[in-house]
């Protein structure tokens, strides 16, 4: 059997096999509140066959959003719609699970699609305003960005007790996984990297220093997160530049993570600076596959995954524990369900038996019938009729 289709058991969860949609912002809420495009966006997932189905980077307060149209999660109000998504993805056999985040330095910039930079004149005139951000320090995430308010002592610890309050209202929900993003130049990543902390006190200098508040925040939703269910952490394994953070430092941060009880480091890259490494298929597995071997934590792997063979690859040589698509996933909902047959991993006397009953009722009958036909009879056919014979 497809050692990608065996099911995966974290705590007390177990995922259907090794693939997970990978977070993906959509900019589609309003006020953080996730509507019906969410539900038709995530479900597709569901019914193609994930183990795992993330969603979006959730903002823990208004001001952590990147965008206006973010999903938000700090206002018991926004449970609700997420607990449907949530509700949705358990009925029908995939593990939900869902990313908390505060964009910090890089808040309150357009939709990707809008533009991706900082908010103008014309945004302000359809009511999009922009706001204050927040970081480690007084530096903007690039040339031309808003500059940011450096957190104080009173900053901080409404930022980590956005984050527990925002656990307690997933949880509500009713996700299985929860994870907290540390990645791609945000407020946590900003903390992090030597390129943007210029702090002097607790929370800057040494590479302990600043790792202090994400390892606070993993520390304290811990406690919050039931024993039974797994916390993931999204890193970015290298900044952009090289004299940034690096993958060492990666490995010792994994290894703090997995003290305080963090089950999968989910392995990206960049943020800050321009992106010095090579990118290829698969260009990030290795930094998940280094972050496993020296820590023993679990990994989750993404970037360029594009083949069934290839995430298959990923998962039987020990480089990683879960394979993660984004960009795959959009091209294709039903990538797990498509790996299956490629891979061999199917029931060969019902080839669609794992698909939704709606649908893989349908489709089993349909390959009967082609089956008796055989294809070259089948292809003759539909010859024959497009031609009118």
């Amino acid at each position: 059997m497809s050692k990608l289709f065996e099911p995966l058991t974290l705590r007390g969860v177990t995922l259907r096999n090794r693939l997970a949609l990978s977070p993906m912002c959509q900019y589609t809420a309003s006020n953080g509140f996730v509507n019906e495009y969410h539900m038709a966006h995530y479900g597709r997932f569901v019914l193609g066959g994930f183990g795992l189905v993330m969603v979006e980077a959730t903002g823990v307060s208004p001001e952590a959003r990147i965008t206006h149209g973010d999903v938000g999660i700090w206002d018991d109000a926004h449970v609700e719609g997420l607990a449907r998504i949530a509700a949705f993805a358990k009925e029908y056999g995939a593990v939900p699970g869902i990313q908390i985040g505060h964009a910090g330095p890089k808040a309150s910039i357009q939709r990707a699609f809008e533009g991706n930079g900082p908010l103008n004149e014309r945004d302000v005139a359809r009511g999009e305003h922009p706001w204050q951000v927040v970081s480690p320090s007084a530096r903007p995430a690039a040339e031309g960005w808003l500059v940011p308010t450096a957190l104080d002592a009173r900053g901080i610890a409404k930022v980590r007790a956005d984050f527990t309050s925002a656990a307690r209202r997933a949880l509500m929900a009713g996700f299985e996984v929860l994870e907290l993003h540390c990645a791609h130049g945000f407020l946590l990543n900003a903390f992090m990297s030597p390129l943007t902390n210029d702090r002097t006190d607790e929370y800057g200098g040494s590479f302990e220093n600043r790792i202090r508040l994400p390892l606070e925040i993993a520390r304290e939703v811990r406690e919050i997160w039931p024993q039974d269910k797994p916390l993931f952490v999204r890193i970015s394994a290298v900044d952009g530049s090289r004299d940034g953070w690096t993958i060492d430092d990666s490995v010792a941060f994994a290894r703090e993570l997995a003290k305080v009880g963090v089950d999968v480091v989910d392995c990206s890259s960049g943020g800050f600076g321009v992106f010095d490494y090579p990118i290829g298929y698969g260009f990030q597995v290795p930094f998940a596959a280094q972050i496993r071997r020296e820590t023993g934590i679990g990994t989750m792997a993404v970037g360029l995954i594009v083949d069934p063979h290839q995430a298959e690859t990923v998962v039987t040589s020990g480089q990683a524990d879960i394979v993660a698509l984004g960009h795959s996933a959009l091209r294709d909902p039903q990538f797990p369900l498509h790996a299956q047959q490629t891979l061999g991993a199917a029931d060969p006397h019902s080839p669609y038996a794992d698909w939704n009953v709606q649908a893989g009722w349908w489709l089993n009958s349909r390959e009967s019938r082609l089956q008796r036909l055989g294809p070259r009879a089948f292809v003759e056919e539909r010859v024959a009729e497009m031609s009118g014979a």
